[in-house]
């Protein structure tokens, strides 16, 4: 896959625009997609915010990018989005064996017992949010976020009365909201990003100086002790923004809550098919990650030389790999625009085929942690939604424009509750 060694090729196709900044905001989920195929190749050169770029898609993109330690993800989103998303000290932005050491963590926090406890605090409060809307006609996406949210500070074993639920479950949300905007929207969310990490930091000093009882085994707790790679303590600084870094990929999902009750509600024979079969229910899940759009693009800058396609990649270089193109691949997935989950039936797993959360192996690269809880959330859901049929769904737009990033239901997916509230 990689020649180290072999002649030079002739260059990728280039984009004949003299920057592509305008197309990827007209075109949004589908800039890369149309670009590939109208240059008729998988990978090409492009201008984007007055930057060069090699832009890719594809199994074999996938693997070049997260495997072998090849890019850094440090500075190689713009900053708009990185402050929101990651910010400067997080794991995402780390490399190397620091990037292992702080991805350990991780990994201990979501062993599969700790994700079964994740899933029993979210029909929890699912139940209870149902209870809460009954007779309501609210947005999905609204009741998604404010559950996850419960659903995380109650894992995480953060106390209710150590945190305000309504103003962090919107600071959060915007995180996610506003990562693809530019301007007073995005500069807003950033703020209030701020405010959440200087919370989490207090609460995290309040734990450590044994101002705060946390339940031992929890994710705080593991953040209170949590070292770096010569073992020194996290500061409260950097453990704060790692504390979002759990709280925030789980609201997230709220996402893929709203884009499974969409399927449900268009494919209504899927119901029979997930009610009672929790394995039937994890295959709904992955082709809601596959077919709905997540993040499009993740970027990384080349750290090592090396050479694919007689192509020498130099250290500095900035290298896109669109995940949405990835997920919708015809050479990866026949009848890609079909929402098939049956497709997943004896599916080997390719890290690198189904990527809405990256690729590569989870435990020791830039594979997103969370993807194993991401999951087992956006199964169990669906099979509330096969089970108890929690709301109808009222007429509405429910149009989901790829030109939004991150992408919604046009009406953020209304739904009436039964009941008398």
């Amino acid at each position: 896959m990689t020649d180290l060694r072999g002649p030079r090729t002739r260059p990728f196709p280039r984009s004949n625009a003299i920057d592509d900044s305008m197309a990827f905001l007209r075109n949004g989920y589908a800039y890369g997609e149309r670009r590939f195929r109208r240059l008729g190749s998988d990978v090409f050169t492009a201008r984007l915010g007055g930057r060069p770029a090699t832009v890719m898609y594809g199994a074999e993109a996938a693997a070049i990018f997260y495997e072998g330690d090849r890019f850094s993800r440090a500075h190689a989103m713009p900053t708009s989005v990185q402050h929101l998303l990651q910010d400067e000290a997080s794991v995402q932005a780390l490399e190397g064996e620091p990037h292992r050491h702080r991805k350990t963590m991780f990994t201990r926090m979501l062993e599969p017992a700790s994700i079964d406890e994740l899933v029993r605090s979210f029909d929890s409060e699912w139940s209870a949010a149902c209870r809460r809307n009954a007779g309501r006609t609210v947005s999905l996406y609204d009741v998604a976020v404010d559950t996850l949210t419960r659903t995380a500070v109650s894992w995480c074993g953060i106390p209710e009365h150590a945190v305000d639920l309504p103003e962090l479950a919107g600071a959060v949300a915007a995180m996610v909201d506003r990562a693809g905007s530019f301007g007073p929207g995005n500069w807003m969310a950033r703020a209030r990003r701020r405010g959440v990490e200087r919370w989490a930091a207090e609460l995290l000093h309040d734990v450590r100086r044994g101002r705060l009882d946390i339940a031992p085994g929890t994710p705080v707790e593991q953040l209170v002790l949590a070292t770096e790679a010569d073992g020194s303590l996290l500061s409260e600084d950097v453990a704060a923004v790692e504390l979002l870094n759990v709280l925030r990929p789980i609201v997230a999902v709220s996402r893929y809550l709203v884009f499974a009750a969409h399927a449900m509600h268009h494919h209504p024979g899927q119901r029979a098919s997930v009610a009672g079969d929790h394995e039937a229910a994890v295959r709904f899940a992955n082709e809601v990650r596959r077919r709905f759009p997540f993040f499009p693009i993740i970027a990384g800058t080349v750290q090592r030389p090396f050479r694919w396609r007689g192509h020498d990649f130099d250290p500095g270089e900035w290298v896109i790999l669109d995940l949405y193109a990835t997920n919708h691949d015809r050479r990866l997935w026949s009848d890609r625009n079909r929402f098939a989950p049956e497709r997943f039936e004896g599916w080997s797993g390719d890290p690198n085929t189904l990527v809405p959360q990256g690729g590569g192996d989870a435990a020791t690269g830039h594979r997103c942690p969370g993807e194993a809880a991401t999951i087992a959330l956006t199964a169990r859901f669906a099979e509330h939604l096969a089970t108890e049929a929690p709301f109808t769904v009222p007429a509405q737009d429910l149009r989901i424009s790829l030109r939004r990033i991150p992408a919604l239901p046009e009406d953020r997916f209304l739904v009436t509750f039964p009941g008398r509230s």
